[in-house]
């Protein structure tokens, strides 16, 4: 994520603020150049940029509910309530229920990050018309029962989430009992979002080989190897081949788990780049593997040997810190070269999308 300051009195803002906490302006998203706007008001939900009086805009109508701080660029969206991100909702859940709104909002954060990771790599983003079609839709449930279960998951282009997995507590106990250590609302969207992802880059296209012999064959029958993988469980020296025990279940799951990673990696780079973190240890006598100066934004990168060289070194810098505050690693990843050339695939694959003039594939 960029490092965003407001425009009237240039404090460090979070993507998720509405309000300059120092000078008490309102502030809002824009996608159109995905960057936080300060705002001035100039009616009911009518606002212009502050650096830009021309711009006109208005928050998406989820800001009634605290769910979003994106907003509608007034003289291109003249119709629309919602924003690029919230217009991809299909369902959300009953808000008359209390707890029900906190699990949205809370779900809405992790889902707007995505999006803009999504606009970030130049990946196609546009809405489903009907449930054939092509395009991405959003249904956040809740469970009626305990007999009626909401399973997180993908399906032609929409993402099912159960909105359970925005309340903490249930998230703990289910990454204790699944085994997952990384398990958040953040990557839970990154995970899903990679199986449609797969759908657009690498079903039939000539990029099918070449994820064949990285991920393995996905006609695999699906159904039997999830069985199998929850009845054993992944191989002890699963970490040779995959970033994760689940990624093991089948290659379609290697794909979305290796997809999840990468956007992970990539925007907390990104992060890493605004902030000018620079790691040099200086009382190891060679530093040379844990050395890093990130003077470039990721996203802006084709050469993803160089975005590894950072991205070591910088987790093994937080988990340190982690552990100094008496929490676990940050991180608690260990990327085996087979891991990388897969996690360079799906770089490779994204260039290849936005149309990149020095992109030459590696298949």
């Amino acid at each position: 994520m960029k490092l965003h300051t407001c425009s009237n009195c240039h404090s460090l803002i979070y993507f998720e603020n509405n309000i300059c906490l120092h000078c008490g302006y309102s502030l809002g998203f824009d996608a159109g150049s995905l960057s936080m706007v300060t705002l001035v008001p100039e009616g009911q939900n009518l606002f212009s940029n502050v650096q830009n009086q021309p711009d006109k805009f208005r928050y998406c109508k989820n800001a009634e509910y605290s769910a979003c701080n994106w907003l509608i660029q007034v003289t291109r969206q003249p119709d629309s309530e919602y924003c690029a991100a919230c217009d991809l909702n299909r369902v959300i859940p009953d808000l008359t229920i209390e707890e029900n709104l906190k699990r949205w909002r809370n779900i809405e954060v992790a889902k707007h990050r995505l999006i803009y990771s999504l606009f970030r790599l130049h990946l196609p983003v546009s809405g489903k018309v009907d449930d054939d079609g092509p395009g991405i839709a959003f249904d956040f449930l809740a469970a009626r029962s305990a007999k009626d279960k909401v399973i997180t998951g993908h399906d032609n282009g929409v993402i099912t989430l159960n909105i359970e997995e925005a309340d903490e507590a249930a998230r703990v106990r289910h990454k204790q009992d699944l085994g997952e250590r990384y398990r958040t609302l953040l990557g839970h969207f990154r995970h899903e979002i990679g199986h449609y992802y797969w759908e657009v880059l690498v079903k039939n296209t000539d990029a099918m080989t070449r994820y064949r012999q990285l991920f393995g064959d996905e006609e695999t029958d699906y159904a039997h190897s999830l069985e199998t993988y929850y009845k054993n469980g992944a191989a002890p020296n699963w970490s040779r081949d995959y970033i994760s025990p689940y990624a093991s279940a089948h290659p379609w799951e290697d794909w979305a788990e290796t997809w999840a990673h990468y956007l992970h990696l990539m925007d907390t780079l990104e992060t890493a780049f605004s902030f000018g973190i620079r790691i040099q240890p200086d009382m190891i006598q060679d530093t040379r593997q844990i050395q890093a100066s990130i003077q470039q934004d990721p996203y802006d990168m084709t050469d993803f040997e160089q975005i590894m060289k950072w991205w070591l070194p910088l987790t093994f810098a937080v988990n340190s810190l982690n552990r100094s505050m008496g929490h676990s690693d940050f991180y608690p990843f260990v990327i085996s070269e087979v891991v990388v050339n897969k996690l360079q695939f799906i770089h490779q694959l994204c260039l290849k999308n936005a149309g990149l003039s020095n992109y030459y594939p590696i298949w």
